[in-house]
Parts: C-alpha cells; sequence; structure tokens
C-alpha cells in the first residue's frame, strides 16, 4: 500500500530532489524512493542534499552518514552547509527559512522537491498554528502539494503516520539518525510530540486523522475565498506588485484583511498576524499624506507611494558614500550589491570628464540643478518628486560627480552641466545586479 500511495503522489513527475536530513522520515522516503526505482522499474531519476546547519557537534557525523546512505542506494547525493540569520525569530525559523533557501538554490531545471513531513508532523503543524490564533489559512497547516519557486514541493508521506514509517523502516533494517535536539522539549514542536500528543492519542487514537481532516476543510475554504477575491484582488494590484489603496477605504475590514493577506501571499511573504495587518493600515496606508511611512517584515518592509502599498526588501541609505572612479575607467563596482558602472558603446550619453575633473559617484546632493529638458532650476528633492521616484530609491541612485558639479543621476537625468556633445561624448552603462 504505501507504494501505490507514494506512486499517486508523485504527479507523474520522474525527477526528484529529496530533502535528506538521515532522520527516519526522510530515510523512508528515500528508501521508498529507492525501491519504485529498482523494484517496480519506473523511470525516475533521484538527487538527496543534505542540508547541514552546523547547530548539533554531530552536524559532520550526519552528513557522512547521509552520503554514505547515498552512495549505498546510488543515488547522487549533496551536502549544502548553511549559516543561520540572527533575526530574533528563534531557531527553528531560522533553520527553517536557511534550509529551504538552500533547497530553492539546489533543485535544477524540472526537478520537483520532495519533503517528508508525515500525518503526526501535519497534527502538531495544525496544533501550533491553533497556539498562535492563525484563521483558516494558518490552520490549514501544510499541502501535500505546494507551488515552490518555478517548480512544485510534493509531501508524499503526509498520509501516513510516523508508526507506519518506523514500521517500513525496521522491515526493511533501515538506519537513520537520531538528532538529540529532538528530545529537547523547550522546542514547542517536540513539546507538542513527547508530552502532549502521546496523552491525546492515549484517550482518542484516531486524532492525528481527524486533525488532518479539519486542516483539509480549512484549506478548502481558503480556496474559495482565494476564488471569490481573485477578481478584485487582480483590480488592485499594479504592474509592478503594489496594491492601491484607495479601493480598499470603503471595505468592511474583514475583506480588506482577506485582500491584504492575498496580497502578501502573491509576494512570496510570510503571513502576517491580525494585529500586524491592523498596524499596516493605520500606520502606512492611512497615515498623514506628507508621512513616508514603513513598516518591517523580517528582511522586508511594506511602504506607501503614490497611493500603493510596497513590498520591498531593506536596504539602506548610501547618502554619505562617496567613490572615486579614476582613469583609465575600468568597470566600477557599487556599494551594496548595486552593480557596476562602465564605459560602454550605449548607455546614459553624457560629456566626457576634462582632465583636471576627479570623477567620483555620490548618492546625495544639495543645491539647485537644472536638468537636460527642464527650463528652472530645481533641488535634487523636487526632481525626484517630479519624475516619480519614489523615496527607498533615491538614496540608492548613483550621482555622477566631475569634480562639485553633478552631471547625472544615472538611469534618470542628465544636468546641463553634463550634457553630451558632438565634440565629447561618453556613454555609462549601469548594470544592475539588485533591482531595487
Amino acid at each position: 500500500m504505501p507504494l501505490r500511495s507514494l506512486i499517486r503522489s508523485l504527479n507523474s513527475h520522474q525527477h526528484f530532489l529529496v530533502a535528506f536530513s538521515g532522520g527516519l522520515d526522510s530515510t523512508v522516503l528515500l528508501h521508498q524512493l529507492v525501491m519504485l526505482r529498482d523494484t517496480q522499474a519506473m523511470d525516475i531519476h533521484l538527487r538527496a542534499v543534505h542540508i547541514h546547519h552546523g547547530l548539533s557537534p554531530y552536524a559532520d557525523e550526519w552528513a557522512a552518514h547521509c552520503q554514505q546512505i547515498c552512495s549505498q542506494w546510488n543515488v547522487a547525493g549533496e551536502v549544502k552547509r548553511v549559516q543561520l540569520a540572527d533575526e530574533g525569530l528563534g531557531i527553528e525559523a531560522h533553520a527553517r527559512a536557511a534550509r529551504y533557501k538552500a533547497l530553492a538554490l539546489a533543485l535544477r531545471p524540472g526537478e520537483v522537491l520532495l519533503t517528508a513531513q508525515h500525518l503526526d508532523d501535519q497534527c502538531e503543524t495544525f496544533l501550533l498554528a491553533l497556539k498562535r490564533g492563525s484563521g483558516p489559512a494558518g490552520l490549514a497547516a501544510m499541502p501535500e502539494c505546494l507551488r515552490f519557486g518555478a517548480t512544485e514541493l510534493i509531501r508524499p508521506l503526509l498520509g501516513q503516520t510516523r508508526k507506519q514509517l518506523e514500521a517500513w523502516a525496521s522491515e526493511h533494517q533501515l538506519t537513520w539518525i537520531e538528532d538529540e535536539s529532538n528530545q529537547d522539549d523547550s522546542f514547542d514542536r517536540n513539546f507538542l510530540r513527547l508530552r502532549v500528543l502521546p496523552e491525546i492519542e492515549k484517550r482518542w487514537p484516531h486524532f492525528p486523522q481527524s486533525v488532518a481532516r479539519s486542516a483539509e476543510l480549512c484549506g478548502e475554504q481558503e480556496q474559495l475565498l482565494d476564488e471569490l477575491l481573485a477578481e478584485q484582488l487582480n483590480t488592485l494590484i499594479q504592474a509592478d506588485g503594489s496594491l492601491l489603496i484607495e479601493p480598499l477605504l470603503p471595505l468592511s475590514a474583514i475583506r480588506r484583511g482577506a485582500l491584504l493577506r492575498r496580497w502578501f501571499a502573491s509576494q512570496n511573504a510570510s503571513m502576517p498576524s491580525r494585529a500586524l495587518l491592523a498596524r499596516l493600515w493605520d500606520e502606512v496606508a492611512t497615515s498623514r499624506e506628507d508621512a513616508n511611512p514603513r513598516l518591517k517584515f523580517g528582511d522586508y518592509e511594506v511602504r506607501r507611494y503614490q497611493g500603493a502599498l510596497y513590498w520591498l526588501p531593506v536596504t539602506h541609505g548610501l547618502g554619505d558614500k562617496v567613490v572615486s572612479w579614476c582613469a583609465p575607467f575600468a568597470p566600477l563596482n557599487l556599494p551594496d550589491g548595486l552593480g557596476t558602472l562602465q564605459c560602454a558603446t550605449n548607455g546614459l550619453e553624457i560629456r566626457a570628464p576634462l582632465e583636471s575633473e576627479p570623477v567620483t559617484v555620490r548618492f546625495k546632493a544639495s543645491g539647485q540643478f537644472h536638468i537636460v529638458g527642464r527650463e528652472r532650476g530645481r533641488s535634487l528633492k523636487k526632481i525626484w518628486q517630479e519624475l516619480g521616484i519614489p523615496p527607498w530609491q533615491r538614496e540608492r541612485t548613483p550621482l555622477l560627480y566631475y569634480g562639485e558639479q553633478l552631471i547625472a543621476a544615472l538611469g534618470v537625468f542628465v544636468t546641463r552641466d553634463g550634457q553630451a556633445t558632438e565634440q565629447s561624448c561618453w556613454r555609462i552603462d549601469w548594470q544592475k545586479e539588485n533591482q531595487q
């Protein structure tokens, strides 16, 4: 029965990357896939990746064990080392984020990611969402199949209990890693697994199956809401992914919250709590007109500009940076991942610098400037406003200076002092690494 169930869950795919921790769950999953390949003569192609978090003193031994198992079962295996961020979210959350980021990078075109969560994991996830006060989206817990970047993530074992996996491992004499941290009940998930669920299942043996049905029903409700709100949401989201605010104003708080959550989902963002959504609406969306509001969500933030909300990576202004660019003007690396400037056969046309003019790149300017195509001088702030440059781009747009003269804001404007002539013309190409 497990192999037939596994075949159905693979959805006719043939190329798989297995997230292989070396624990019981992923060991059983990989072994079942190997059985399909070798004894059922299925045309499937397997790779496995072990994520080395470096949290345990045994981490190197675990990596070696996984490589040995892959070699024994003729599966291409590799180890990916990750470093955990320090953002106050807790070890479990940071490890999970680092793990899925590494798995996404490890995927090859045409591959589907397989992970080994099972029925007991689903029950724990539901109860953790209940503890957090989650709505139907959180209580839907883990779907068996979902989009993952350009491919899919499938959880083929989601219908099997831990006891069933233990029985398979015993029958086939499998060996696996026992992570000592799994016995630490200071972690919420371990507390449920070790202390709470055993007591519940003594009284209600089929509790995990009942929870899984409830999660499935919550998922169906969310899917229905997605369908009902999709048309309205599409009218609110602009081509650049921002969300219009004015059409949300007359809506009920419940409908507005549902639309905001689906906008977060469209940005592949973590789902905000009700309290954070209320802060977003009060402190960002409807704050005073002359404000430049923002609300941080981990490595990202929501900002308002010209009547819309924007989901953006958190960046820092570079107002005090000055970068010299000296002859012979080789490609210049800009700070903070902004890319490279180079002289090219195409690009922004400006006059060439005189030998007596030192060339620098800066990120702020004061005074009045006359830009090409405008009669009157303006402050840089006014120019940014007139040209519709959002605040988060202003101090990250390279300003090219000759001496103390502003020549150009790359990609935006050229000043009269920098205007190219038939006798003197440079072309500057800004190769951006991170689109802001």
